[in-house]
Parts: C-alpha cells; structure tokens; sequence
C-alpha cells in the first residue's frame, strides 16, 4: 500500500476560468483507481484554490506521502495543456526537495508526446513519465516499483542509466464504466460558477476520445484515433450522485467529442429528461452534429443544458479547410441559429493569429463573429502544441518557446505581415468591438434568464479580460448593475 498525493499545479491563465472553477476530474479519476487499489490517496488542488507554490511544498511535507504525481492539466475539453507542464515539473522538483526518496509521476498528453523532452532534461525530478490513458498503468506501476520490476509496466516511460526507457503501448480501457472517480477527496466549497444564477461546479466525462482530425488539437492522436462511451444510465447515475450528495448545480461535459453517437446521445438525453434532476449542463460538441440533431434540440434544452460551445474558428472556408475542421462557414450559421431557435445559450470561438494574418484578415474575422452573432465569442490565439499536425507547418513562425505562454491568449506564431504585438493589439480589439456590439443587443432584452446570464457573464469577462487591455485605449462596454446579483468576485484563497 502506498500513500500517494495529486497535484494540481498552481497555474493560472486569464480567459481560461472566466465561468468559474471546477474539479480536475482527470486526477479524480487516477485517485479512484488509486483507492480501490487499496492506496491511500489525497488531491491537492492548487490551481482553483489559488495556492501558491509553497503551500504545495508545505502540504508535501505535512502529508508526507510515497507518490506525488501531477499532469499536464487545464479544465477544458482539448488536450491543449502544455502551458501548465513547467508548474507541474516544479511540483515534483519541490517533492524530491522535501524527500528524495518520493517517488515521482507526470501524465497527460504532453508528456505522452514529449516524454524524451522532459526525461532529458539535467534539471528534471520526473521519475516516471505515464503515457495514454493512465488508470490501470498507475495501479500497475504502484504495485510493481517496490518490486522493482516497473518496466514491465506497459504505457510509460523513465530513465535507466542515463537512457529514455519506453515500455509498449497500453492498450485501452474496455468498459469506462468500471472507473470511478474519488469525488470525497475534493473540496467542493472551491467549484463553482461565476455566472448568474451562481452555484457548486462539477465536471464530468460521458465518453473519452476522437477521430476527427483538427490539425490543431491532439485529441485524435492521444487517443490514437479512438472513440468509447459510457452506458447512458450509468452517467445519469453519477450526475443524481454529484446532485443529492454535493449539491451541485452546474456540470460541464469536459468530452472533445460526446454526440458522436446520435442513438446514445439521445438516450442519454431522454433519461435526463425523465430523472427531472435540478441540475444545469454545459457542453461542447461539432457543428455538424447540431444540424444533425436540428429535429431533437428541444430534448437539448429540456434535458437541462443551458450553454453549448461551438468551435467556428474562422471567416473563410479557405482557413476551416487549413485547419481541417470539415466544417464551413454556412454551417457555422446554421448551427449557431439551430441552438439560439431552442433557446440555448451559445459561445462560439474565432481564431486569430495564422501566419497569414493581416489587419484585414482580422477584421474580416470580427465581422464574421458579429454576423454569426453567438451570445458569447472568444478569439483563442492560434496555438500550436509542439504535439500538434500544425506545429510542423508553422515551425519556421514560432518565436515563443516559454511553454507556460502556450495558452491560447499569448501570440506564439508571429505572422508573415503582422508582429507579436500586433496580434496581442488585435485581440484585444477582437474582443472589444465584438462585445461594445453585443451590449447594445443585449440591454435591449427584456429582463428575465438570458439577459442576467448574459450580463453576468460580460462583467465577467470584462473584470478577467478589461486589465490586459487597457493599454489599446479602448473604452469598455458599459455594464449595468444587476438587480439582485451578487458582487463578483474570485474565490477566497482556501476557500
């Protein structure tokens, strides 16, 4: 048996949890194996807590533990988390500073990827590296390291003698429904959503995978192109059990992929509607398979979610088709029309900063988000993850290799005819013309559930977004006080 702590790195990014926090589900996951394995387990949740690298080393030391393992982790749906790896290289660094002896473990899709980058590093405390999906590898390896017999663990990857040893590839797990994550271990006063109505925050996975092929995500490739599901039923059972036993309000469908199956999807749907639980549900899904599903929207809503994100990306079909999404501007429209006639709220994303970017092209951009007129839109900085089809294409471009920039808000690709700056300039032009746009619309709502949702997430993304662009000497959209809401604020650290 041994006594094993995860981490979550104390890694903030503006723009990443404008909405509100919620539960690093992949470590929960690890930490249900973990126990049921017969280990001691505990999660030390750095990141939404808004602890500081000394309370990581002051809660290594009171707990004391044989483990510390972290990942690669950022509460959103694509495996696009590199920014956080240097934070957590640091939390093993501090571990090995506290006791040598502790044993020491990284995972998630970076590492996968670039296992050789960080095993090679002089000034690296990663005893082992655990690649793919990473349940029955850790119990594996937990049982095997006092045995000394780890490389026959299958799917990770140490040093031996100063040279990268990678075992063989572990296959997937068959039945997800056999996993469960450790929802005790959490410290759910610290999950929660910003926007009005306000409440306790969960996050949850109803499939794992994706075959489709955007050039800049590498979720096809984590999970080499596989796509499994969980048993409808069983997934309306942990949502009751997230909603009687920790009295959540909001859960976010974390999948990259969770309608691929138009049959269980609408399965799953129906259960939800017929369990009539007092719960809200948040997701992200294709375009395509919202016009697909344009006959049972309705069951969408009447299901309980309330916030669907769509990955538009960008003006042209000429830029979809660069970044091989399948999809093209039209059907961007129609999707987005589909939800709003269904009354669900809609966020959509618009690329910006290809090589190819001009000042025009940027604009163009904006326009394209006004006519498309989502009710939220955010402008992620096209990022390309060393792991990713794209970064070999615009290798040449890169001028940023600080990994903790790669958020999908830092310029990493400078353009043929624009600068660094330019982009961070256009940004925040993106964001302001779009919501000074938005505001007049939105003001002009009668009052009731759209409106204060809407106005309430403004005032969170101007108190997030309005300090790293007041330098363009842009005005901020004017935000109106929302009779009955609450001030805003961050959690209490601690809390």
């Amino acid at each position: 048996m041994s006594k094993i702590l995860f981490v979550v790195p104390p890694y903030r990014c503006w723009g990443v949890q404008v909405i509100g926090n919620w539960p690093p589900l992949q470590l929960a996951y690890l930490a249900g194996a973990a126990e049921h394995a017969g280990h001691v387990a505990s999660i030390y949740d750095a990141m939404n807590r808004e602890l500081s690298f000394d309370d990581v080393r002051a809660e290594i030391d009171r707990v004391r533990p044989d483990v510390v393992m972290t990942m690669d982790y950022l509460p959103v749906t694509g495996a696009i988390s590199t920014a956080t790896v240097p934070a957590a290289l640091q939390v093993l660094g501090m571990a090995k500073d506290v006791d040598a002896g502790i044993t020491t473990m990284i995972g998630g899709p970076h590492p996968t990827f670039l296992y050789e980058e960080i095993l090679g590093d002089p000034d690296n405390h990663a005893d082992y590296v655990l690649r793919g999906e990473m349940e029955d590898t850790l119990v594996e390896l937990l049982a095997a390291i006092p045995e000394g017999r780890a490389e026959e663990v299958a799917g990770i990857s140490f040093l031996r003698d100063g040279e990268v040893i990678a075992t063989r590839t572990r296959p997937h797990i068959a039945d997800l429904d056999t996993l469960s994550p450790a929802w005790h271990l959490l410290d759910w006063d610290a999950y929660h959503y910003n926007i009005e109505p306000q409440g306790r925050m969960a996050s949850i996975l109803t499939s794992r995978g994706c075959m489709m092929g955007c050039s800049f995500c590498s979720q096809r490739l984590f999970w080499r192109g596989d796509w499994r599901a969980r048993d409808p039923q069983k997934v309306l059972e942990e949502i009751r059990h997230l909603v009687e036993e920790y009295q959540v309000k909001f859960i976010t469908l974390i999948d990259a992929y969770p309608t691929k199956d138009r049959d269980r999807w609408e399965e799953l749907l129906d259960l939800l509607i017929g369990a009539d639980l007092d719960v809200s549900l948040l997701m992200e899904t294709r375009v395509e398979d919202i016009i697909r599903d344009a006959d049972i929207l309705p069951k969408y809503r009447d299901a309980g979610i309330i916030h669907l994100y769509l990955g538009a990306e960008s003006s042209s079909d000429e830029m979809l088709a660069s970044l091989n999404k399948g999809t093209d501007v039209d059907m961007n429209r129609r999707a987005l029309d589909l939800a709003r006639e269904n009354d669900i709220m809609t966020e959509a994303s618009f690329m910006i900063g290809s090589p190819g970017e001009t000042w025009d092209s940027i604009k163009r951009t904006t326009d394209e988000a006004i006519r498309l007129n989502p009710d939220i839109a955010v402008f992620p900085v096209l990022t390309p993850m060393p792991f990713t089809p794209i970064y070999e294409e615009m290798k040449d471009r890169i001028r940023v290799f600080d990994y903790t920039q790669y958020n999908l808000v830092t310029p990493i690709v400078e353009p043929y005819e624009m600068s660094l700056k330019d982009v961070t300039m256009a940004l925040g032009r993106c964001y302001m013309t779009f919501y000074s746009n938005k505001m007049t619309e939105v003001l002009a709502m009668p009052d009731g559930f759209k409106r204060r949702y809407m106005l309430s997430a403004f005032q969170q993304m101007m108190r997030d977004y309005g300090e790293h662009f007041d330098f363009l000497g842009i005005s901020h959209p004017k935000m109106p006080k929302i009779p009955g809401m609450p001030k805003m604020g961050r959690a209490r650290k601690g809390a």
